[in-house]
């Protein structure tokens, strides 16, 4: 199977092959790859999305898990999105992409049933749809994916002087080297970081760690947390970066 004039677009030298017995699959840019049992769910897809403009390939699932373990890293980045529908190793594929590249997958679901929907999110599945369902709606979905990927990596830090501070759970980096910081401590220099161009209060950084329904903690509690991240912070970079104002707050501040 091959799709004219994609594949030169893909790479820009040629073909972008993976050989496999009795097929050839020519990757071209922005092609989503569909995986089913049922050829008249292949040919469908593939006939919907040339409506549109868009390059496709349809796959039995015993091939698709050939090719994708075979064909260059490089190649796969050439795939918009791969849609899994109703076949054998339907749970074990959003794996082994995963292994191979970052690319959206989503299940095309025949079935109605919640169950069966959060398994397939279970799996692995960035998304999951009810057929029938629009090629149009399935590229807008895609789109939002990437969106969301995009913006999660921009901002899953910030440098802030000699600091680099995550907002995924790890710890921060203090001049090049981790700093462990218990949860709320971490997350109360996280919430500074985040609020840096203004000073907080105690309230509000109470609220941001602890909720605002949690009525079992004292909102004092912040001020020993503070205190205990200021004493880190100070043996690490030579002078305390937080600074506080009686009925003002708290703020950053970097030398």
């Amino acid at each position: 199977m091959s799709v004219d004039g994609v594949a030169d677009r893909a790479t820009g030298t040629g073909s972008a092959a993976r050989e496999i017995p009795g097929r050839k699959i020519e990757l071209g840019a922005g092609m989503f790859v569909i995986i089913d049992d049922r050829e008249i769910v292949k040919s469908g897809y593939a006939s919907s999305f040339d409506r549109e403009g868009v390059a496709s390939a349809g796959l039995g699932p015993d091939e698709f898990e050939e090719w994708v373990s075979g064909v260059g890293k490089r190649d796969l980045q050439a795939v918009e999105a791969f849609l899994i529908g109703d076949c054998t190793k339907r749970d074990a594929f959003p794996k082994l992409i995963r292994e191979r590249c970052h690319v959206p997958v989503i299940a095309l679901n025949d079935s109605p049933s919640l169950e069966q929907t959060l398994e397939l999110f279970a799996a692995g599945m960035d998304d999951v749809v009810r057929k029938p369902i629009h090629v149009r709606e399935i590229m807008a979905r895609v789109g939002a994916i990437r969106r969301r990927r995009q913006a999660q990596a921009q901002a899953e830090f910030k440098d802030v002087g000699e600091m680099r501070v995550y907002f995924d759970g790890r710890d921060p980096e203090v001049k090049g080297a981790a700093l462990a910081l218990p949860r709320r401590e971490r997350r109360i220099l996280e919430y500074l970081v985040m609020n840096q161009s203004k000073r907080v209060t105690k309230s509000q950084i109470f609220n941001a760690i602890y909720g605002l329904f949690d009525e079992e903690v004292e909102e004092d509690v912040v001020e020993s947390h503070i205190s205990k991240l200021r004493k880190k912070l100070r043996q690490r970079l030579g002078y305390d970066p937080i600074d506080s104002k009686r009925y003002l707050g708290y703020c950053l501040t970097l030398n």
